[in-house]
């Protein structure tokens, strides 16, 4: 029951990316030090961390906030203090916050520079994670085996897990990220409108004393017919 109730409740991490006016960099530290507070103040809350902009040409602030149960962060959502906070908020920044809940793997796959960002397929963040895992256990396992094996099975577990969760969080997934973000966030493809193609072709173009004959295009599936007419009168 307990397991059931954390699945549907579970623990979430909320990245709010705000874009800060160059001249209310001061106003916006007290607001930052204001709503962390008031954060603080709400059951469940588990820390928060401030990530400020690293030169002057990107003004965003990107503000990470951990609380444990989703219900609680949906409570803190709802309360008055944070609206309030919001408020005060809104004219010190140039456009509205980008906000993102992430849950269980999702943490682990952030790029820098990229706060806002949609988390890659579950599939691909497992693969890489086992690509993390499976060395660094292997790892703690073989340098630590003389001081576990005299340790009880959910001992050993204990330790192993106890090293290998934070070189995870903190050392391991941030450059596995890295080294894979090229499979993990692949680039979309780029469409180019052709809308104003043509008039721009025919504004560099002789006038023509006959009018082109119209293009046809064939769709090989159905051998349906596409009539393209081309006037670069």
């Amino acid at each position: 029951m307990e397991n059931q109730q954390s699945f549907n409740d579970p623990s979430v991490t909320i990245s709010i990316s705000r874009r800060v006016k160059p001249e209310c960099k001061a106003e916006f530290e007290e607001f930052l030090a204001g709503i962390t507070l008031a954060c603080g103040k709400f059951p469940g809350h588990l820390g928060s961390n401030i990530f400020r902009p690293v030169n002057d040409d990107d003004p965003e602030y990107r503000i990470i906030f951990k609380f444990d149960r989703l219900s609680n962060l949906r409570h803190w959502e709802k309360s008055a203090e944070r609206q309030q906070w919001f408020a005060i908020a809104e004219p010190l920044t140039i456009s509205p916050p980008q906000i993102q809940v992430l849950t269980g793997l999702e943490t682990w796959f952030t790029l820098p520079g990229k706060p806002a960002i949609t988390p890659p397929p579950r599939y691909k963040m497992a693969l890489v994670s086992w690509l993390a895992v499976f060395p660094l256990i292997t790892i703690i396992s073989a340098t630590f085996q003389q001081f576990l094996m005299p340790l009880h099975l959910i001992l050993r577990v204990a330790v192993v897990t106890a090293i290998a969760v934070p070189t995870m969080t903190y050392l391991l997934m941030p450059q596995m990220t890295k080294l894979f973000s090229w499979w993990l966030y692949p680039e979309p493809a780029i469409a180019v409108s052709t809308t104003n193609l043509i008039p721009a072709i025919a504004a560099d173009r002789p006038q023509l004393s006959h009018p082109l004959p119209e293009l046809q295009i064939v769709d090989p599936d159905n051998d349906a017919k596409v009539v393209i007419p081309i006037n670069l009168q």
